[in-house]
């Protein structure tokens, strides 16, 4: 069975090959099926109807069943800031290094008990020609570092953010260790369920 992934994202569509590596899927990406270009805009106010937005629309247009997520980073400190535009904070004209400075710029001087936040992510999968969409939702509790850290892996506000119980960011604990505990991890970990359920079912 043919899975599209609904993101231009690398980091997420990594992360993504392989949490779902256990199954007998083949994962298609946006430019294996000629949608590279295409751009769904995000004009929901919640994150499940972001999600579902977007995997339906890539749905349709590719004729596949379709995967697309959307994530949320709230930070209790700042009212819940960047909340669902963590990719949008502080503007268009910045990069994404820009916005994890300003993040810290914003904390500072807030003292480690009052940095908490947590990641959301929300996973829509559609099929092409319904409406039936599922979601599932994936949180994990941390709190925003002191300072980001340096090497190691992931992408966006993972040099940020220290999950709960850990006292490394999720660059610094390492890809697989990540996708264990991390919001897209267990959203994704329900997925895995719905799409055995799905091969079972030889849809």
């Amino acid at each position: 069975m043919d899975l599209l992934i609904g993101t231009s994202n690398k980091g997420k569509l990594g992360e993504f090959e392989m949490m779902l590596a256990g199954l007998p899927l083949r994962l298609l990406t946006l430019a294996d099926v000629g949608l590279a270009d295409m751009d769904v805009e995000e004009t929901a106010i919640t994150l499940e109807d972001n999600a579902r937005l977007k995997a339906q629309a890539y749905a349709q247009a590719s004729g596949l069943l379709t995967l697309a997520d959307d994530t949320g980073l709230y930070v209790d400190a700042l009212g819940g800031a960047p909340g669902i535009y963590p990719a949008r904070y502080g503007g268009p004209g910045l990069t994404m290094a820009g916005r994890r400075h300003k993040l810290l710029g914003e904390l500072d001087g807030v003292p480690d008990a009052q940095r908490t936040a947590q990641f959301v992510c929300v996973i829509g999968l559609a099929a092409p020609g319904g409406d039936d969409i599922k979601l599932v939702r994936g949180v994990c509790k941390g709190r925003i570092a002191q300072a980001e850290s340096d090497g190691g892996t992931g992408f966006g506000y993972d040099p940020l953010f220290i999950p709960e119980g850990y006292a490394h960011t999720f660059s610094q604990i390492g890809a697989d260790e990540k996708n264990q505990i991390s919001h897209r991890g267990r959203a994704a970990k329900l997925v895995v369920a719905l799409l055995a359920e799905l091969l079972e079912k030889g849809q």
